[in-house]
């Protein structure tokens, strides 16, 4: 599989590229690999790069993106930090990779057993730690089905706030980022979510 030129990303439209990354994730599920010469990528990237998508995913080691959506050198933009939270740093980055390099989706990417979510459940407090798992309490806040033992060992709960944590982060790119929320709306891109299962190897994806 060759990586993507200007005129192979500039043909790709968002629901396209949704699809690439389902059919990746099912090889990856089925122990598959699209047949890539990463070298030969990485000549034909030396001058340029055309990414399809933006993924912002947690820092999780089990949960790197080119991994399982089987994606190569130069296919996906790829932002990774604890509890894939939205600020102003990855809007920003995820602006440069849809306005700027013309990536056509984004993706907010959760994952299944997620320490940052279940820090923020437990209330962790450490160093710089402390601040960025403040920014899952909206998640917890929202969760309202689950009116006893709501920390980080009822899995059930912790699940729940995971999946809220995706759609909250949906809902920041397009109230806090313009460009992004006028680019989906003119049909240019899509803002999508998702669900790793790190038991399984599979994506379940929001699409709305």
């Amino acid at each position: 599989m060759r990586t993507h030129t200007k005129e192979t990303q500039s043909s790709m439209t968002p629901e396209k590229a949704i699809q690439f990354l389902k059919e990746g994730n099912e090889r990856f599920v089925n122990n598959l690999k699209a047949n890539r010469n990463l070298l030969q990528q990485v000549n034909e990237t030396s001058t340029g790069q055309f990414p399809f998508a933006v993924i912002l995913s947690c820092i999780d080691s089990r949960t790197s993106a080119e991994l399982i959506f089987d994606q190569g050198l130069g296919d996906i933009f790829s932002i990774r930090i604890a509890g894939n939270i939205v600020n102003e740093d990855i809007l920003g980055s995820m602006e440069f990779a849809c306005k700027a390099a013309g990536s056509k989706l984004v993706v907010v990417l959760g994952h299944t057993r997620c320490g940052a979510i279940t820090g923020a459940c437990d209330h962790v407090e450490l160093g710089n730690l402390t601040g960025l798992l403040k920014k899952v309490e909206p998640a917890i806040e929202r969760e309202t089905q689950t009116q006893t033992e709501r920390n980080g060992k009822n899995t059930d709960f912790v699940t729940h706030v995971t999946e809220n944590n995706v759609h909250l982060g949906m809902e920041q790119v397009r109230k806090q980022s313009p460009i992004l929320a006028e680019m989906e709306q003119n049909g240019e891109i899509r803002i999508i979510g998702g669900m790793y299962d790190v038991e399984t190897g599979r994506v379940d994806f929001y699409e709305a």
